[in-house]
């Protein structure tokens, strides 16, 4: 049987560019996000330390699954291994995701 394939998530989250390994993604009911599940982490047994990447293994401790809205994707790949998750600080801004609907006036 084939391993699962790992997936790398580039999202902007809070002013940083995060970059996850997944192995599981999928559209989710709740609409305008997708759903990440099953975090594929950087090898326990490394000597090197980056406290970004163990900044967001402390962040995604214990989470099962996560709802990622689509705006604030910036790209995903299905690749052949994971590696260290990442968190870059960033200047870009992201859109709002648009709605099919108004929003009401501020002065009602």
């Amino acid at each position: 049987m084939a391993a699962k394939p790992i997936y790398r998530v580039v999202v902007h989250q809070h002013g940083e560019v995060w970059e996850l390994y997944v192995r599981e993604i999928f559209q989710s009911e709740l609409w305008g996000f997708i759903e990440v599940e099953e975090f594929v982490f950087g090898d326990p047994n490394r000597v090197v330390v980056d406290p970004t990447s163990e900044k967001l293994e402390r962040t995604l401790e214990g989470v099962k699954r996560s709802y990622l809205p689509l705006n604030a994707i910036m790209r995903i790949d299905e690749v052949e291994r994971g590696g260290p998750l990442k968190a870059v600080k960033s200047e870009a801004r992201v859109a709002e995701f648009p709605r099919p609907f108004p929003l009401p006036s501020r002065d009602s």
